[in-house]
This record gives structure tokens, sequence and C-alpha cells, in this order.
């Protein structure tokens, strides 16, 4: 008899335990949201314009805060954002509270509180071991309901985010994340472990998501409003694989590094740094000659793992290699510019920057422009953008001027068919960015202007005619205004 009632309270205790985990489940259910976009993004090809507005579908979940975690893509251009909770009809109004665009990660909030009434936020856990099973949540295209779907970790490292190119570290499961599923959580023991974010196009079943160590950086990022996003080390490097490079850099055969070839100028790095050292460890990280650090037992990723860790303004310590004599620095880490490369990488919730005069359209040359030729930009766009991307900045030439188009007129006569020129300067001054293009335009005294590009061909237009044909130009082509809003009131605060 005793036996039958220990079994008794056995099975009643499974059935107890099966009914909190069923009940955990449904609660936690409640918490994955679906995210209704309508995207209008800028016309790069005519940037005083709007492309058709897209109607786009995401996945986020509800953490602290009453906030909503999803990636950047999911709502980035978004003219007007909606959201869902699993079992319900009805669509509540949202609103973007924070963004990271390098890390693709978002944070809405919703302001009717009535929408996180029964909703539990979701808490941050740790990255789970390789070969574990995660489970990503989400709302793939092709249905309305929640889909579930399982798989295991099997790698972590660094990896190229496809929403804004940045390189930072990311996990990979053997689960599809199908558009749609972009946003949703992956949860590893009811916590979050990750965000779904992009899937491998050259293999099936390989998803990848923003892994925790992201995540928090961005949260914290968050507290105060204002994005500063992930800091720079401020210098390039190559591996030091090479046994003969290793002994000319004066290092021992035990040692390992990553050897410096670039310092940029305006970093902090370059108090420190110089090109030829060679960057031992970072942070107490040993770089290894391949430039990896071993972030967790036998896993090994980029080094800028520990750079990734901190934020603007910390200290980092490191330590490197001139001439063979070791040596300890710290250095301030500071925020990035916007690009380091003569091609700015795609932004997203801006308007584009432009400059009419003379009927001719100048803009400043970015991703934007380049991807505007479609999925194909790589054999499409033309070939003098394509070359500028593996180009540096510096401070002569901080940014590429391009003239887009000419918009017929009697003052461009002899032009027409000009389009996609990269200018070089202005009445014989060397051009450094857009801003400073617009300006020399804007403040001419000449009777002409004239443009040159680098192989020294030109293009001369009339000042007078030009002032004296502005406004037929643009009423002719429907244009609003001959150059985009804010262009010199953003020239004025520089100057002050």
């Amino acid at each position: 008899m005793k036996r039958l009632i220990a079994i008794s309270l056995l099975l009643l205790l499974g059935m107890q335990t099966a009914l909190a985990d069923s009940r955990e489940h449904e609660q936690l259910k409640r918490s994955i949201i679906k995210i209704y976009t309508t995207a209008a993004a800028p016309d790069y090809f005519n940037p005083w314009a709007l492309l058709n507005p897209k109607q786009l579908s995401g996945s986020g979940a509800v953490i602290r805060n009453k906030q909503i975690l999803t990636n950047a893509h999911v709502v980035a251009n978004g003219s007007f954002i909606q959201v869902q909770r699993h079992g319900d009809a009805k669509k509540f109004r949202a609103r973007v509270k924070f963004v990271s665009h390098d890390a693709d990660l978002a944070l809405l909030t919703v302001d009717d509180d009535s929408f996180f009434k029964d909703t539990r936020p979701l808490t941050l856990g740790t990255l789970p071991d390789l070969q574990e099973e995660v489970t990503v949540y989400g709302y793939p295209i092709g249905g309305k309901s929640l889909s579930i779907t399982r798989g295991v970790l099997s790698r972590v490292e660094h990896q190229y985010y496809a929403h804004a190119e940045s390189y930072l570290m990311a996990g990979q499961i053997d689960a599809a994340i199908n558009p749609g599923n972009s946003g949703g959580p992956v949860i590893s023991g009811g916590h979050i472990v990750g965000v779904a974010m992009q899937t491998n196009q050259s293999a099936e079943n390989l998803g990848y998501f923003v892994p925790p160590s992201v995540i928090a950086h961005v949260l914290e990022d968050a507290k105060d409003g204002e994005h500063q996003g992930f800091p720079e080390l401020g210098l390039v490097t190559q591996s030091l694989e090479s046994p003969s490079m290793k002994k000319a850099a004066g290092l021992s055969e035990d040692q390992d590094g990553a050897m410096i070839v670039k310092v940029f100028s305006d970093s902090p790095a370059a108090e420190i740094f110089q090109p030829g050292d060679v960057l031992l460890e970072v942070d107490g990280f040993e770089v290894a000659a391949d430039r990896t650090v071993e972030w967790r037992e036998n896993q090994r990723t980029n080094y800028h793992y520990a750079v990734d860790r901190h934020h603007v303004g910390d200290k980092l310590p490191v330590r490197f290699s001139r001439n063979g004599e070791e040596k300890s620095a710290q250095v301030a880490l500071a925020a990035p510019p916007p690009s380091r490369a003569l091609v700015v990488g795609e932004q997203f919730d801006q308007q584009p920057r432009y400059y009419i005069y003379g009927g001719v359209v100048f803009v400043p040359l970015n991703m934007n422009l380049i991807k505007r030729w479609g999925k194909s930009w790589h054999s499409k766009a033309p070939i003098d953008y394509l070359y500028a991307r593996n180009q540096w900045s510096d401070e002569s030439r901080r940014e590429l001027v391009v003239a887009l188009k000419v918009l017929p007129a009697n003052v461009n006569l002899g032009y027409h068919d000009w389009k996609n020129w990269i200018i070089d300067s202005v009445n014989g001054h060397n051009v450094a960015d857009f801003d400073e293009f617009a300006q020399l335009m804007e403040t001419n005294k000449e009777n002409f202007v004239e443009l040159r590009d680098r192989s020294g061909y030109r293009m001369v237009l009339d000042h007078a005619e030009a002032q004296e044909q502005e406004p037929m130009i643009l009423q002719t082509y429907h244009i609003p205004q001959r150059h985009s809003r804010g262009l010199f009131s953003r020239l004025a605060n520089k100057e002050e």
C-alpha cells in the first residue's frame, strides 16, 4: 500500500510539474511580440523623394521597463509601427525608443500601458555551451501564428552583420531564420540568450543571432538614451603567421601577436602605437598570430571581442612589442567616427544630403547610393564607386562628392549625359567632404564655377545663369528645395 501511495504521489508531482511547465511556457509565449512596420526609405537616385512604402513584419520580446527588444532592421526607416501579442487580435501603435544599427538591435515601447498587461518581461541569460539546444521564437512569413523552432548552438565567433556591415560576435545555430523571424528571441532555460538576425544564404538551415554580450552592451548604452555604440581601438592589423615577418618584428619563437599596419591619426591609439608594433595582449587576452583570442575555453574569436566588451571612455589595458621591446599602456577608448572608409557605410533613419546647382544634382558617395543599384550592385554600380570602397579616408579626403545626374536645362548644355561623376575640386580648391563642397558652391564669387575630377576632366557652369535658371529648373522637375533640409544650418553649427 505504501508503495502504491508513493507511486501515486510521484505521478501527481509529475503532473503538477508538467502543468507548471505548461503554464510557464504559455506565459513565455505571451511575451513574444509580432511587429508590423511600414518603412518608407529615401530614394538615393532622387534624394528629395521617398521610395514607395513597404510593409514588413518581424518579431520581438518584452523585456524590463516596458520595452520590446527586436532587430534594428525590422524597424529601420519605419514611418508607422504596430505590435501584437501572441493570441491577441488587437494591434497597438509602437515607437522606437533606442536603436543600435551596428548591433542590429532596437528597443520599442508602447505608450498604452494595457499592452503590457499579462506579459512577463524576459530576462537576459548567459550564452549556452556549444552543442546545447536552444529555441527560436518568432513569426516567420507564411502564417500569423507563433512559430517555435529548435536548433543546436554550433559556433560562436565574429561575423559581419548584414544590416550595417559591422563586425561583432554572433552565434550560429542549425535552424533556419526566415523573414519575419528576425528580432525573435533565442531562448534557453527560460532566458533570452540571443536575438535572431540573419540566415546563411549559401547553406541550408543555418541562422545567426546576436549573443548576450552584444545585447547587454546595447542595453547599457541605451540607459541614457544617447547612442555611443562600440568603441574603436583605432588601428588596423594583419596576421603574423609568417616566421620571417615574426623574426623581423623582433619577436621570440614563443611570442605571438598581430602586426599593426595602420594607426588612425585622430584616434586615441595614435598616442601609443606605431605601424610596425605588434599587439600582444588586449585587456588580459593574449593575441594569437591569427589575430584571435581565447574568449572561452577552447573557443577563439577576433581580438576585437576584448574591445567590444567595453564602452566609450573606458581605459583598455594593452601590451605590445616595438622592435623586440615589450611595452604596456592603457588606451582611452573613444567613439568611432561614422566611417573610416572613404565610402560611408549604409545609414538608416536619415534623409539624404544633396545640393543642386545649375541643374546638376550633387550628393556624397555612400553605400546607400551604391546599394540603390539593387541586389546586383556589386556588378551594376559604377566601377569608380566600387573601387573607392577599398580606400581609407583622411583629413584631406574624408568623403567623395558625386555629380549624380544632370537635369537638362540651358545652363548645363553639353553636359546632359553626364552622371555618376566623382569631383575632386571646385575652382581649384580640393574638396575634403560634401559639407565643404556645398559651402564652396554656396559662397562662390567667381563668374564661372569650374569642377574637375582627378583625371583633369572639367565641367564649367555660368554662375549668373545658374542662379537665374534655378527656380525654373526646380519647378520643371518638381523638386521642393535646391538642397537637403538643414544642410547649411549644420554647416553653421560646425563652424561655431
